[in-house]
């Protein structure tokens, strides 16, 4: 297992344990998530590619993980994951170049699994 599969797996106990106290704001989450991410003028690919630069920006390697591996699944190209990338790195100068790679890495690792 790679290393964003095993990010995405550390948490999911807590996470599990944590959805039992509150139920509702992650039934909300879900609703929401659902809603956000169906296929409408915007694609469930083209979403999780937005998704991707957003968690890029917000330096979240849970979400850098979540969306790239859906990416992947939603057939993301090498390069239309590239190019979602290149506008994270604009948009968020040093740090971009710091997250972008790691988001790389993911999407790389998914679509080995996935590809």
């Amino acid at each position: 297992m790679g290393h964003y599969q095993d990010s995405m797996k550390a948490t999911q106990q807590s996470a599990r344990e944590l959805r039992e106290h509150i139920p509702d704001v992650y039934a909300g989450f879900v609703h929401m998530h659902k809603a956000a991410f169906e296929d409408g003028d915007l694609s469930p690919k083209i979403k999780e590619l937005i998704a991707v630069a957003i968690a890029v920006s917000d330096r979240c390697e849970g979400c850098i993980a979540s969306h790239s591996r859906m990416a992947v699944r939603h057939g993301a190209t090498e390069q239309e994951f590239a190019e979602a990338l290149g506008v994270a790195i604009q948009m968020n100068g040093g740090p971009g170049t710091v997250y972008a790679p790691k988001a790389w890495d993911a999407y790389k690792e998914f679509k080995e699994r996935y590809g």
